[in-house]
């Protein structure tokens, strides 16, 4: 008999959603993330079934699902919970923009839609080559320090930093986004950000409503450039902080956004 593509797809985070969407082989989904907002059409459409840390295993079950699709060693957990119960996992773990790209070519290639797959690419591709020519116009890189969280301080992951690079800025903290963990990429001393001097800067809280005024208040953060010249700016995490094809089109775009209006303004 001949192989079949997966008929019956769980997603456990937002980025694999809207992949599948993109491809127009939404059908195949049966549950998604409770956390989904893109397309917004997918939480009238899917049950939503799981948490990022959390899955109602029960009610996966019950879907009868051929295939459920998550992400980062985060939810390894819920993939042990589900491959005991006799389901078909599979884990991606991208965290750089060409890691987002190989994703989305292998997911497309999954649901035998490779080739939507490789126009999805370049039409992705295409847009970043687009925001870093207009980037490339810029006299300078501003300063650019990218909060993921406040509590404690975390600085960008990689896709995060890369993409604050393609829209013309310099990441302050380039070299945590490596860390896989975030453990690795927390400011324990907010004095470090101070020394950086970044320009501008760019929060995403994961979900939790950005406040300047207590980054403003923060000891000895009066006298950061961004926080003097007001340039304190958010993207929300939807936009931004999935490793999928939102990030490499709004959020990217977001961002670049920003630090065109800020160098327009030297």
């Amino acid at each position: 008999m001949p192989a079949r593509h997966p008929e019956r797809i769980v997603c456990l985070t937002e980025e694999s959603t809207e992949t599948l969407y993109l491809l127009g082989e939404e059908r195949r989904i049966v549950g998604i993330s409770g956390y989904t907002v893109r397309p917004p059409r997918a939480r009238r459409e899917k049950p939503r079934v799981s948490a990022f840390l959390s899955a109602r295993v029960d009610k996966i079950l019950e879907l009868k699902p051929d295939l459920v699709i998550g992400f980062s060693d985060l939810q390894a957990d819920i993939a042990r919970d589900l491959a005991r119960a006799g389901l078909n996992v599979l884990i991606f773990n991208q965290r750089s923009v060409q890691q987002i790209l190989d994703m989305i070519l292998a997911l497309a290639a999954l649901v035998g839609a490779t080739d939507r797959g490789l126009q999805l690419i370049r039409h992705l591709e295409d847009g970043l080559a687009e925001i870093r020519a207009a980037a490339g116009r810029f006299p300078r890189k501003p300063r650019v320090y990218f909060e993921e969280w406040d509590e404690p301080m975390i600085s960008a992951i990689r896709w995060v930093s890369e993409l604050v690079e393609i829209a013309g800025g310099e990441d302050v903290f380039s070299g945590q986004s490596h860390s896989q963990a975030a453990s690795g990429r927390i400011i324990a001393d907010p004095r470090l950000v101070v020394e950086k001097s970044p320009e501008v800067m760019i929060a995403s809280w994961c979900g939790k409503k950005f406040r300047p005024e207590r980054v403003a208040a923060r000891p000895g953060w009066a006298e950061i450039p961004a926080v003097k010249e007001n340039q304190l700016f958010e993207v929300k995490s939807a936009d931004i902080l999935q490793p999928g094809p939102a990030a490499l089109t709004d959020g990217v775009r977001r961002i670049h956004e920003f630090l065109a209006e800020f160098v327009s303004r030297r």
